[in-house]
């Protein structure tokens, strides 16, 4: 199987890779609950945050299952970019959960091993269990919950104006524009290895359905493994909020239109907010352009 032009795909940009270098606790170490006051929300960003590093090397072999038969040039270029930017992505979470678990974070722990570790060959060898293109399939949808999810936290004052850790709202910022600049890579590479639709939509439905009680009983374990969270009544307040407010209210509706069957992640343009972002992150006057090795 050869992965050319014979699927049509819609434009886009090459994904740039950027090293990063985030200074997470300078000059001012991080608060404990570093989304200030939000018990809650700190536990679901420390979470996600875990998770990156061991998501994005699995996503990145996904696509690399395909890569000797791709032979479309730009969607090559593409996946290089796409491959570097989840490398730096992963490289930079696991800086910050470093700092995590060391401030009291042990469920970050869990999801931190070393490439050689057992646990590494356990979770290796279970994705290779998986058929390949069912593999790149979750990567697809996972993908599109990134990019939906950093769309979000780039579109909304509500989201940026949450009082944080300076540092970790740059990494996210930057994280967040990353992923709409690669937004529809793995699924071009899918698209243009024939994987059926059924598959990408009944990948999409299953991860759908177990998003919320996954995510929610992991924050909740993560919350009981720290001794200065457990305020029941203020939690219980907060995780309201998290559930009402900008950043899961209404989101898996904006999920949902990645079952509607000939989908693209590029139907929803996100061409202004990427511009907008790059001139304020890597501008003249860009805010991260120290943070740039």
């Amino acid at each position: 199987m050869t992965i050319g032009r014979h699927v049509e795909t819609k434009p886009s940009a090459y994904p740039k890779v950027r090293r990063m270098r985030f200074r997470f606790g300078e000059p001012e170490p991080m608060a404990h609950h570093f989304v200030v006051g939000n018990i809650v929300l700190s536990h679901l960003i420390s979470l996600l945050s875990a998770v990156f590093p061991p998501g994005e090397e699995s996503f990145i072999r996904s696509v690399r299952k395909f890569s000797d038969e791709i032979t479309d040039p730009v969607l090559k270029k593409r996946v290089a970019g796409f491959i570097g930017q989840e490398a730096v992505h992963g490289q930079q979470h696991r800086v910050l959960n470093d700092q995590l678990i060391a401030m009291g974070y042990p469920m970050v722990r869990l999801f931190t091993f070393d490439k050689d570790s057992r646990r590494q060959r356990w979770f290796v060898g279970a994705e290779n269990l998986i058929p390949r293109q069912a593999h790149l399939a979750i990567t697809a949808a996972a993908e599109h919950y990134t990019a939906t999810l950093a769309k979000r936290v780039l579109s909304s004052p509500e989201i940026q104006a949450i009082a944080s850790d300076a540092e970790t709202r740059n990494l996210l910022n930057w994280h967040a524009f990353e992923e709409l600049e690669h937004k529809s890579v793995a699924f071009d590479v899918y698209r243009g290895c024939d994987g059926p639709e059924s598959v990408r939509i009944g990948v999409m439905a299953l991860m759908y359905g177990f998003t919320l009680p996954v995510v929610s009983l992991g924050v909740l374990l993560s919350i009981l493994t720290d001794p200065s969270a457990i305020r029941p009544l203020r939690v219980a307040r907060q995780a309201i909020e998290v559930y009402r407010g900008p950043i899961v209210k209404g989101l898996l509706g904006e999920i949902r239109v990645y079952l509607r069957p000939g989908f693209h992640p590029d139907d929803i343009d996100t061409t202004e907010l990427l511009e907008r972002w790059r001139a304020e992150l890597f501008g003249a006057q860009g805010a991260l352009l120290d943070r740039v090795k």
